[in-house]
């Protein structure tokens, strides 16, 4: 089902998780901006989908026990470090604006993707249906 997923969405059914992981760390920043000695983090997104774009052409690691450890949990963890503007003297490297300018930019780019996928899911009913 991944491969037909894969080929009918592209790209944006990885994006679509990638900009939910992403939004969730952006939050998490938001939440911490007074938290001292927080250090705010982001996902590379060039980076992450391209990672996942080049491990869809191979086999997938999948878990054959309980207790192991999920790859595809771990490999989205990758966070790196935002390089701070401004650090504040109790080392929080939060910045409210740049964090919600890059949340709601976020949500953007994810709205973007789920349309794609919400036409394309149209066009194939269409075609199915014949316009009925």
């Amino acid at each position: 089902m991944t491969a037909i997923n894969d080929n009918l969405f592209g790209v944006h059914t990885q994006a679509l998780d990638l900009w939910q992981r992403r939004s969730e760390v952006l939050a998490s920043n938001l939440a911490n901006a007074d938290t001292p000695g927080y250090l705010a983090r982001d996902i590379d997104f060039k980076k992450a989908l391209s990672s996942a774009s080049a491990n869809g052409n191979s086999l997938p690691m999948t878990i054959t026990q309980q207790g192991q450890i999920d790859p595809s949990a771990q490999s989205a963890d990758q966070l790196a470090w935002r390089t701070p503007s401004q650090p504040t003297m109790d080392g929080n490297t939060v910045d409210s604006q740049v964090e919600q300018a890059n949340f709601a930019a976020n949500g953007v780019h994810y709205q973007a993707s789920l349309s794609f996928i919400t036409a394309q899911i149209h066009m194939l009913r269409t075609a199915i249906t014949g316009g009925q």
